[in-house]
């Protein structure tokens, strides 16, 4: 099976930045065969289907980088009160059900798609119903169970967590959409003891670990009164910066901690959620500094509670602009490299810049495709500054996962939204009875 895709502003994201104006891509099956310039010859067989772009830009599908999809029915709640997370996330997470969970997936992945993004990273609860969710909505996603040390709605213990991760790695480890991850909660959630089992997990496994990392003042101060270690020198002596580590927000780092992350040699990274660090007042991380000391940065929404959206246009923008303020400098991060931030930055954190994260020949046909006849699209003097400070979600035309059109005329083309969003909206009764009882009780 072919695709053409014509009359393309093709930007690849590869190494050179390569682009082509007037741009072919062809697709075949689920690779890209050959790009080029309009007016070459690409190599066709009988029954090829055509794409006219009509000038529209043709870029790589985003990756986010870190995120929740189970928790949609959270979006909007208790957005403004400074303890969320105990006083509404924790207990109504003890509510969650497998159903739950698969249908909010359902309906996050095709805000993803809508919204240009071809690959997730996802830590929740019942894992194993998401990955079933990614195979049904088409969707590549890197998940991780998540290991906590409390009861939760899918496991009472944390060993119970560790051994159904191992379980959960071994079942998906051949997919061709689902790449299994481990995921510990954070640095001050779970024992050493439990710990040292998930680096020994991950290492016998081969599988990522994806964590929460340097993020809250408590969990700082927790580990400093009980180690007295920096969150990062713990994760060393547990032996996590010899695995592949992503480590979701790294806000309250060090320049010493910085340091020590990029003497792992690329097998960490860091997933930026500017939105959701900054609504929650967290502080902006100091990606500058881990991105000149050789350190793989990605972009990410975080979870729909946390950041309420997962449109990564959002992502980049807020980016931008925090960054420059917080390094008070407006040339900083030029709207090229924040592109690349959330394509190729993501791939390679993931450990799948060779097969995602760029158009090239012989990698995935991961990409979207974005309309410029839209009022905010125009005039186009540079296609970078235009898809950082201009463009939004509502001008993705087109989606390819794997090499297979998902979105069309802005549209899913195997899905409903309405039956994803009515089959959400059934699920969420008992949550909802829980948010009434929670509002109703003292803070």
């Amino acid at each position: 099976m072919q695709t053409l895709i014509k009359n393309a502003y093709i930007l690849t994201m590869d190494d050179e930045f390569s682009v082509y104006e007037k741009g072919y891509l062809l697709i075949e099956n689920d690779q890209i065969k050959q790009l080029g310039h309009m007016g070459e010859e690409p190599i066709l067989k009988e029954g090829y289907q055509e794409v006219d772009a009509n000038n529209s830009i043709l870029l790589p599908g985003f990756i986010n980088l870190h995120t929740h999809l189970g928790m949609i029915p959270f979006r909007s709640l208790g957005d403004d009160i400074p303890d969320r997370l105990r006083r509404f996330l924790f207990p109504l997470e003890k509510v969650m059900t497998k159903d739950l969970v698969s249908t909010s997936s359902e309906y996050a992945m095709a805000e993803l798609m809508l919204s240009g993004t071809t690959t997730v990273s996802d830590m929740y609860y019942f894992e194993d119903a998401v990955a079933m969710s990614c195979e049904k909505m088409k969707m590549r996603g890197f998940l991780g169970q998540t290991i906590i040390d409390m009861p939760t709605c899918d496991y009472l213990t944390a060993e119970e967590a560790v051994e159904g991760s191992r379980l959960f790695i071994e079942k998906w480890q051949n997919s061709d959409l689902v790449t299994p991850m481990i995921a510990p909660h954070a640095t001050n959630t779970n024992s050493v003891d439990i710990l040292k089992k998930i680096v020994m997990i991950s290492s016998e496994m081969n599988s990522p670990i994806m964590m929460h990392v340097s993020e809250m003042d408590y969990e700082l101060a927790k580990l400093q009164k009980l180690y007295k270690q920096t969150p990062i020198e713990f994760l060393k002596e547990l032996g996590f910066l010899n695995c592949h580590l992503i480590m979701a927000h790294g806000i309250l780092l060090s320049d010493e901690e910085i340091e020590l992350l990029s003497e792992s040699k690329g097998k960490v990274s860091v997933a930026h959620c500017i939105g959701a660090n900054t609504k929650s007042a967290k502080g902006v991380a100091p990606i500058k500094q881990l991105i000149d000391k050789g350190v793989t940065v990605g972009l990410g929404t975080d979870g729909p509670s946390s950041g309420n959206t997962l449109d990564m246009f959002t992502q980049m923008k807020m980016m931008a602009n925090f960054q420059k303020t917080y390094l008070k400098d407006r040339s900083a991060f030029p709207a090229k490299e924040i592109v690349a931030l959330a394509t190729k930055g993501g791939a390679k954190a993931l450990g799948m810049n060779h097969k995602i994260g760029s158009l090239e020949v012989g990698k995935k046909a991961d990409m979207m495709l974005i309309e410029t006849n839209s009022v905010n699209m125009f005039p186009i003097f540079d296609p970078y500054s235009v898809l950082v400070y201009s463009a939004n979600a509502s001008n993705v035309e087109s989606t390819w996962i794997n090499g297979e059109r998902v979105v069309e005329k802005k549209q899913l083309v195997e899905q409903d939204l309405s039956v994803l969003r009515s089959n959400l909206n059934n699920q969420m009764d008992e949550f909802r009875e829980e948010v009434e009882r929670i509002q109703r009780r003292p803070y």
